[in-house]
């Protein structure tokens, strides 16, 4: 069978939800036993996301093979239950980049360069080769921004040309777009999708189904008013109301029959359509037993998509122990500002994540405080390690002279130190240690036991690690490297002896957690949260047992007989 193209565009506004779009008919074609990878083009210039701020665009999904890519990525492997690689990540940057190496080196034999066709031939290029890389029967591939944008016009041109040299049968364009709900008249308004869709057709593509995104329930006047002025068939007017959790969007695409029209419509053979077992899932995650307290610290938490595939982590592992996760967003200057007893002292447990830079570290240090001394569960994920070492150094010397050379070049105790590979590294994009490596686990740790297996692979982001010197002495002290390098010679995990769950990790676990299929630490480090409330309920409840049963004795001896 050709390999079949399906593309996603979003318009009317950005953050309309293209890319749960695009992860949920991944999921659709899976569970009919087709083979699917999925590919982002993103507009910007830069070459990846991995020099912008999280402000500016949200966390870095790192893939296994060491790409720094957009959180879409994420949505993408946690639906498909699958790793992609760096081709899945395409930007303007890697495309002009591209073009202009190839320019310089002569390989065009002196022609004029232009965006057609050497830009839009790159694309193309860039989008069958991923198709030929993967030998997956259908290449999803989701367009970044809006149609209207100047920046997408080269993506979209070399998508309007793929569906002319490819053909209609082995091409399909999906739409994304937003139906907003105007409250004084109490409608949903159709002319900005209608507008998206004509702006898409100015530029020669016209679109097979329009997704359209909504607050409340799409009638079905609505959805034939949108096929007739937007000429698609009114079965591929697909309503996607806002739901409590992204993971239903595949079930109610699925009821809306749009996994049934995308393999009529590319005439693809599939198995009978499987989504019991994701139904199941979801019904857990709908309906938990318990319910757990959870404070991230971190800096960016006012934007907490910087932080998404730790949400998503700790949501998996509420299924999986039946729990719903109600996650504090607590800024790590506000910890340092104020006593981590007042922000911290409700907590069932604490994730200090990784980030950058010296702004809130201090915070981020003292939360790890708290959860050493009142034996909350704590896990630490990259700079969430550092400053948990940092803490217990802190404690262990009796000095505040502790700290990373990252933040503190000339402090007294060097913890944290710059990797040997890093030293004589310059540019900031693409080089730090990024990607999967193996990790061999300490036996007789939780982190051991948690894992349930001798050895990992996970993915790493960063450019400063544990200090060798200290390990000896530390581990003597109650600090464990329970996770290192296959050699011994980098410090991976590290966690408190004596402790409930306190771990800290150099790589991110997070970006590993699948529905279904939490990652071990989250879902240990979860376990533990549920025992520690299960302990203080207890605790709780015997206390308050205790006044009247004193009573109770004193009232009997009273009415003993002398």
């Amino acid at each position: 069978m050709a390999t079949k193209y399906i593309f996603v565009t979003g318009g009317v506004v950005s953050s309309v939800g293209k890319g749960i779009t695009t992860a949920s008919i991944g999921r659709l074609l899976k569970s009919r036993g087709i083979s699917v990878v999925v590919q982002k083009l993103d507009p910007y210039l830069n070459v990846d996301p991995g020099t912008m701020s999280p402000y500016q665009h949200g966390e870095v999904f790192v893939t296994a093979d060491g790409a720094e890519t957009d959180l879409d990525l994420g949505h993408y492997e946690r639906f498909l239950d699958q790793d992609l690689s760096r081709s899945s990540s395409v930007s303007s940057g890697q495309i002009y980049q591209a073009v202009i190496q190839r320019e310089r080196r002569g390989d065009y034999l002196g022609r004029t360069i232009q965006p057609i066709p050497h830009v839009t031939n790159e694309i193309k290029e860039r989008i069958r080769g991923m198709g030929r890389e993967s030998g997956a029967d259908v290449v999803i591939v989701e367009v970044g921004g809006t149609v209207g944008d100047i920046e997408s016009q080269p993506f979209l041109e070399a998508i309007r040309q793929m569906r002319k040299e490819e053909g209609r049968d082995d091409t399909l364009a999906i739409h994304v777009t937003l139906l907003p709900y105007i409250s004084t008249t109490a409608e949903l308004k159709t002319k900005p999708t209608q507008h998206s869709v004509r702006e898409l057709r100015s530029v020669g593509i016209q679109p097979d189904v329009i997704a359209c995104r909504s607050d409340i329930p799409i009638s079905d006047e609505i959805r034939d008013k949108i096929s007739l002025f937007c000429d698609v068939e009114p079965q591929a007017v697909i309503p996607l109301m806002t739901m409590p959790s992204i993971y239903q969007v595949p079930l109610v695409l699925e009821e809306a029959g749009l996994g049934d029209f995308i393999t009529d419509r590319l005439n693809i053979a599939s198995a009978s359509k499987d989504l019991d077992e994701w139904k199941a899932w979801v019904e857990r995650l709908l309906n938990p037993q318990h319910s757990l307290e959870i404070a991230v610290v971190g800096k960016y938490v006012e934007l907490p998509d910087a932080y998404l595939s730790v949400k998503e982590a700790l949501i998996h592992a509420g299924v999986q122990n039946d729990s719903g996760v109600h996650i504090h967003w607590v800024h790590s200057e506000e910890v340092a500002k104020t006593k981590s007893e007042v922000l911290l002292a409700n907590m069932d447990g604490i994730i200090v994540p990784g980030g950058f830079g010296e702004r809130g570290f201090e915070g981020k240090v003292d939360a790890t405080r708290y959860a050493r001394l009142n034996n909350v569960p704590y896990l630490g994920l990259c700079l969430g390690l550092q400053a948990m070492v940092v803490e217990f150094a802190r404690d262990h010397f009796g000095t505040e002279d502790v700290n990373s050379t990252e933040l503190a070049p000339e402090t007294a105790y060097p913890v944290i130190t710059l990797l040997d590979e890093q030293q004589r590294v310059v540019d900031k994009g693409g080089t730090m240690r990024l990607g999967s490596y193996p990790c061999r686990l300490e036996p007789g740790t939780i982190t051991r036991e948690a894992y349930g297996a001798n050895e990992t692979s996970e993915r790493h982001r960063h450019r400063y690690e544990f200090n060798n010197e200290f390990r000896e002495e530390f581990a003597r002290a109650g600090l464990i490297a329970s996770g290192t390098s296959p050699d011994g010679g980098l410090v991976e995990i590290c966690e408190i002896r004596n402790h409930p769950f306190m771990i800290g990790t150099q790589f991110h676990p997070e970006l590993r957690s699948r529905p279904g299929r939490p990652h071990p630490l989250f879902d240990g480090f979860v376990r533990a949260a549920l025992e520690r409330k299960a302990r203080s309920r207890k605790k709780s409840s015997t206390a308050a047992d205790r006044p009247s049963r004193r009573k109770a004795s004193a009232s009997s001896r009273s009415r003993a007989p002398h």
